[in-house]
């Protein structure tokens, strides 16, 4: 016996709130729900399909006009096939462009991460304090940090005398 779905199951399945899989139908990406007498949505086994593509397409940023866009085409049968390929691999070259950014800004977390680690994490930073603070002074501008020169120079040889 096939079974159907309340949107309470299908998004407990899917672990979003009851209020975006409404939003969704509000912008017209559940085309494909059902909706009983009483106007309430209701979902079949073959709707997770479309609903697993739409938090896939929505978890790697594609807007929501062009998921829209993504399911109409999906809508409209076989004849639409090449033009959700293009869409999906143009998609998929924008992903891995934020991938790549994202590679590279984890680089530098862990870059500060183990240069926080080090034994000699004190000096490293003391003396990227010291380049900040010549730079600035050399070019007249403002002193960024909130303590000054001397309560760094302080506050370093305390913290070498507590260790």
């Amino acid at each position: 016996m096939k079974k159907t779905y309340s949107i309470k199951e299908v998004a407990t399945y899917f672990n979003l709130p009851i209020s975006t899989i409404r939003y969704y139908d509000k912008k017209g990406l559940l085309p494909f729900v059902s909706k009983n007498t009483s106007g309430y949505r209701i979902f079949s086994k073959s709707d997770f399909g479309f609903i697993k593509t739409i938090c896939c397409l929505k978890n790697t940023d594609m807007p929501i006009k062009d998921i829209k866009t993504y399911i109409d085409l999906c809508m409209r049968g076989i004849s639409t096939i090449d033009q959700r390929k293009k869409m999906l691999n143009q998609h998929k070259e924008n992903v891995l462009k934020k991938q790549r950014i994202l590679e590279r800004n984890l680089f530098e977390i862990e870059t500060k991460i183990n240069r926080y680690s080090s034994d000699d994490s004190v000096e490293i930073i003391k003396k990227q304090i010291d380049f900040v603070q010549d730079e600035k002074e050399q070019l007249h501008l403002k002193n960024p940090f909130i303590l000054g020169r001397k309560a760094f120079f302080w506050t370093n040889n305390l913290k070498r005398s507590l260790i």
